[in-house]
Parts: C-alpha cells; sequence; structure tokens
C-alpha cells in the first residue's frame, strides 16, 4: 500500500513510502483489539474504592438488647450492617484490575488497529518537522494545514521531541507518542493517525516479527 509523504504545510512532497502489509494490510481481528482495549482500560482504573465493613466501625460492641422477649428479631452489635450508621455489607475493597495479554495477541491487537485506520485511509504520513521552541500557536498552524483542527490526531513521533509535546499540550483532541509507545487504544481513539516518516520503520520494526 503506497501513502504519499507530505510536509507540515498539507501539501504533498511528491515522494511515496510503501507500508507494510504485515502491519497495515491484514484482516483485523475484532477479538483481539476487544481484549487489548479492555486491557488498557482496565490498567488505568486506580482500584482504590473502599467502604467500611463492621469491623471498620468506630463503636461499641456491647449487646444492645437482650436476646429474648423483646418481640423483634435478636441483634448483638450496633455496626451490623442492618441498623443506621453500621457497616456495609461486602463493600468494594481495594484491588487491581489489571490482567495479563500474551505479547502475540498484544501485537496482533495493534496491527489490527493500523490496518483498520489504513484501510479508513486515516493514516498520514509527514516528513519529519520540529520546533526551535514550545508554541502552541505552530501547532495549531499544522492542524489547520492538516484539516485537523476539529478531529481527534494522533502524532507518532520517531523520538521524543519535548518541544512538539508541549506545543501540544494543551490541545485537547491532540496526542503525541513516541512509536514504542503506541496502543491499540490511542490508534483507535483517534480519528487521523500522523505518522513521521522517521518512524515507520521503527514501527514496522516493531509489530512485524
Amino acid at each position: 500500500m503506497k501513502v504519499a509523504v507530505i510536509d507540515i504545510n498539507g501539501k504533498k512532497t511528491g515522494r511515496n513510502v510503501e507500508l507494510s502489509e504485515a502491519v497495515f494490510g491484514i484482516e483485523p481481528n475484532d477479538h483481539a483489539i476487544y481484549l487489548d482495549v479492555k486491557q488498557h482500560l482496565a490498567n488505568r482504573r486506580q482500584g482504590t474504592h473502599k467502604a467500611k465493613e463492621r469491623a471498620d466501625i468506630v463503636g461499641s460492641t456491647r449487646k444492645i438488647k437482650k436476646q429474648k422477649g423483646t418481640g423483634t428479631a435478636r441483634a448483638g452489635s450496633i455496626k451490623s450492617p442492618l441498623f443506621r450508621g453500621g457497616g456495609r455489607a461486602f463493600g468494594p475493597r481495594p484491588r487491581s484490575y489489571s490482567f495479563k495479554l500474551n505479547k502475540g495477541l498484544k501485537k496482533l491487537a495493534r496491527q489490527s488497529a493500523l490496518s483498520v485506520k489504513a484501510k479508513e485511509d486515516n493514516i498520514l504520513v509527514i516528513e519529519k518537522f520540529d520546533f526551535e521552541a514550545p508554541k502552541t500557536k505552530a501547532f495549531t498552524d499544522i492542524l489547520k494545514a492538516l484539516e485537523l483542527e476539529n478531529k481527534k490526531s494522533l502524532f507518532v513521533l520517531d523520538r521524543s521531541n519535548n518541544n512538539v509535546y508541549l506545543s501540544s499540550r494543551n490541545l485537547k483532541r491532540v496526542n503525541v507518542v513516541n512509536g514504542s509507545e503506541l496502543s491499540t487504544y490511542t490508534v483507535l481513539n483517534a480519528n487521523k493517525v500522523i505518522i513521521s516518516e522517521a518512524c515507520l520503520e521503527e514501527i514496522e520494526s516493531n509489530f512485524s516479527k
């Protein structure tokens, strides 16, 4: 699959790059995508929820009334979940929601996500770009040139670039990552995936092995 290389002004440079069929041209596996996205969202959960159960409530342990002869149900503790101010029965406890996925399945999920974007014609290959200083307006001008100001966009760079990252930090529809940080969720969550030309080889090397 051939894709035209564009510059930061959105104009074609006259050069084309060949996208690897092993990464951008496979038949997407929906179940692998589902599992990888599920794991990504599960790993983001803090799992710090906690409700006080009867053992956590501060209160008297005295038996609040005699066992028999009251005409009502027996009760042994004011901290029972049956009473107001008592502990909660089977309340949530701190836990981790993370779970394991095999490396092969995660690689298949990323290949599937990139293939989905390639089939939808939502992958752009851009020449290497850099900013001399962090400037949000410069990044906004690039988005306007690429007609992406009102769309979710994912920029994939070949290396960490602090100026580009800081320039895009205040733009809520823009996400900037390195090739090694690419995930199924971030790819599918974007309307357009913009990959720097220098990063293509790294992506194809990582996901085609």
